[in-house]
């Protein structure tokens, strides 16, 4: 079975288009699978269960959960009505977790409660609280309206649904207010707005419209040759534009099958490759390499695997090479984009795999990119400068932030990345620097204001500075530098400030290691000296 990439503008307009694919897969979960016609259908009946809560289009609807089904059903239904979806990270904790659902408002949370563990509802709820402001689920939450639990754990939290119970109550509207609702729907509509903390440290919410998410999975879906005989398996979390944008639309409009991971676990997916027949199988590099030092990587047949593209961070200079000749995998790719810009570019067709290594590929249909330097003009072939996009798949705006909005894009559309690149004799991008204060652990981006802004809130804590070192295995990991109040009575040890950005961080941002020093090296302003600590660093 094959198929051609849709062309659908809206999530409405392709669900009803992949719906004639029938009983073909389009998810499968576990023992759980949706197939096209099905998925339409239950998109459609959580679409009205938000009606009958009083979503409506233009509201905000939070989705924090790991990859699974009702992840997709929750956000395709809330986009279905014209509602934009804030995925928030699994790793989150309830601090950061309640400043994203209060910064964009959000009128519905879906949670997977006891994830890995942990209880979201307690973790918000602690947080939520010190907001200060009513919530009629979460105190300090005064725009939240309907808080759902996802099956597989208690719901009963005090002002939650449970999912099914959810589902019944928008039976009771009726098919005609619900048709009436998807066909408002228009290809300008936000239909998701990503958070990133950015270099100020401050979370800004990256929106897109229908037109350019779908715009994006179709640049992927196209470079990636997907077709419905793909198996798809995603373990790029769907929180993130890569497991959500390049992962589930991206499939959807090419009518793939999708094989959610909620874990990174090497043997299970091991498994599930060879017992699902799995085609496609893009990720960070840190995938990559676990599974290739599996010590029972060759009980394994894993000679269905098609394509990967291995991104988001930096890859070891021997790794597509042992993908194509240890695991199988037919096309190795690269790609380059951002969360302003899920994809900007993508290797091309019948790409050599030397040329992949060392670039991320042209830019995509409807993108364009310049490199420049200080002054704004236009660079030669092979010389470094920052790298500007314009195009289809470059957001809209910041969320209520049009000062960032308007520093990131200038008058004529075009994004300042923060990125320095280089353009090849071929017109293919290789990214060499970042101008932004930013560095990739594992595939997340981790902006040092924000965990210098935690480390700042410790009483004995004067300065600190934050910079990327290098990881075997996560690419990069974070060493804060940290300059302690003399005053201070009790001073901390990197045992105590490793449990203190635990206690406001996701793990990934806390830092693996603290160094303490006497002063920082600075400039005639008596700004830090960054790149003076990254070459001590490296």
């Amino acid at each position: 079975m094959s198929t051609t990439i849709s062309e659908a503008t809206t999530i409405p307009a392709l669900l009803a288009e992949m719906a004639e694919l029938g009983d073909h897969p389009a998810i499968v979960d576990g023992t759980t699978t949706v197939t096209y016609r099905d998925l339409e259908t239950r998109v459609r009946e959580v679409a009205a269960a938000y009606l009958s809560q009083g979503v409506v289009r233009g509201d905000r609807v939070a989705v924090w959960a790991p990859n699974r089904a009702e992840f997709i059903l929750a956000m395709l239904g809330a986009q279905l009505i014209g509602a934009s979806v804030v995925p928030l990270n699994t790793r989150y904790t309830g601090n950061e977790a309640a400043v994203i659902l209060s910064r964009s408002r959000a009128v519905a949370l879906v949670m997977a409660e006891g994830f890995l563990g942990r209880s979201y509802a307690s973790a918000l709820r602690d947080a939520a609280s010190s907001l200060g402001a009513a919530g009629a689920v979460y105190p300090g939450l005064e725009h939240l309206r309907v808080a759902v639990t996802l099956p597989g754990a208690d719901c009963a939290e005090a002002g939650h649904l449970c999912w099914e119970e959810f589902l019944a109550a928008g039976t009771a509207l009726s098919a005609a207010g619900l048709q009436d609702a998807i066909d408002q729907v228009t290809p300008h509509d936000v239909m998701d707005i990503l958070f990133t903390s950015g270099t100020t440290g401050i979370p800004k919410g990256v929106m897109s419209a229908h037109r350019q998410t779908l715009s994006v999975a179709r640049a992927w879906a196209l470079g990636a040759e997907l077709s419905a005989d793909d198996r798809y398996a995603i373990v790029n979390p769907f929180f993130h534009g890569f497991g959500y944008k390049a992962g589930v639309i991206t499939a959807l409009m090419a009518g793939t099958t999708i094989y959610p991971v909620a874990v990174f676990q090497p043997d299970q997916l091991l498994e599930l490759i060879q017992s699902a027949g799995i085609t496609v199988l893009p990720g960070v590099p840190t995938i990559f390499t676990s599974l290739l030092d599996h010590p029972r990587l060759s009980e394994y047949d894993l000679s269905s695997l098609r394509f990967a593209i291995a991104g988001a961070t930096a890859a070891p200079a021997t790794l597509f090479h042992d993908m194509v000749g240890i695991l199988g995998f037919r096309t190795v790719a690269q790609a380059y984009g951002l969360t302003e810009c899920v994809v900007a570019t993508l290797s091309r067709p019948g790409e050599t795999l030397e040329h992949a290594a060392q670039t991320t590929g042209p830019a995509v249909h409807g993108v364009e990119i310049r490199v420049v330097d200080e002054d704004g003009r236009d660079v030669e072939v092979g010389t470094d400068g920052e790298i500007l996009l314009r195009g289809d798949n470059v957001m809209l705006g910041y969320f209520e932030d049009e000062e960032s909005t308007n520093a990131a894009i200038d008058p004529q559309g075009w994004f300042r990345t923060g990125d320095v690149g280089r353009f090849d004799e071929h017109g293919c991008l290789k990214i060499t620097d970042r101008l932004k204060d930013m560095f990739i652990v594992g595939g997340f981006n981790v902006y040092p204001a924000e965990v210098e802004n935690v480390l700042r809130k410790h009483p004995a804590v004067n300065e600190s500075a934050v910079v990327g070192i290098d990881d075997d295995r996560m690419g990069t990991v974070g060493r804060a530098y940290v300059l302690l109040l003399h005053t201070a009575e009790d001073k901390p040890d990197a045992v105590e400030l490793d449990a203190f950005c635990r206690a406001h961080l996701a793990n990934f941002k806390v830092p693996r290691e603290f160094v303490f020093v006497e002063d920082f090296p600075r400039n005639a302003t008596g700004k830090i000296l960054k790149s003076d600590l990254r070459q001590v660093a490296h």
